[in-house]
């Protein structure tokens, strides 16, 4: 990269690596069709890019959030949770047909042992011949 065109960017971006990362990322969108902000006298991708960089007319900050964006592979959108009622709630509440939520009552072991000594064996029931 131009020695020159390097040393303008440093007070706009502290970092040599970031600064490489950002105007490789612009040298790419500039490849790829994106709309270049200065004249190119004739330099290439990555010393406009650069240039660009150096003169702010892209601004690093969006630079770094495009680069960030381009990179990740999954984006988790913070949607809000719908308000469900619970099992037991209050009378007269509904729950949606289209609900898939699963609310679980803990039960302490004696509890559990209370309710099966309530329940009553199975009647036998006779076996019919054939």
């Amino acid at each position: 990269m131009a020695r020159v065109t390097v040393e303008d960017c440093i007070d706009k971006v502290e970092n040599r690596f970031d600064l490489v990362l950002l105007a490789s990322h612009r040298a790419r969108m500039i490849s790829s069709g994106s709309q270049i902000t200065l004249d190119r006298d004739n330099d290439k991708n990555p010393v406009v890019s650069l240039r660009e960089i150096a003169e702010k007319t892209v601004s690093p900050e969006d630079l770094k959030e495009d680069l960030i964006h381009s990179l990740q592979k999954y984006v988790e959108v913070d949607e809000p949770e719908p308000d469900v009622p619970l099992v037991g709630a209050a009378p007269g509440s509904s729950v949606d047909s289209d609900d898939t939520e699963v609310t679980v009552d803990r039960m302490t072991e004696e509890e559990l042992l209370k309710g099966l000594e309530g329940l009553a064996p199975p009647e036998e029931q006779p076996e019919e011949e054939e």
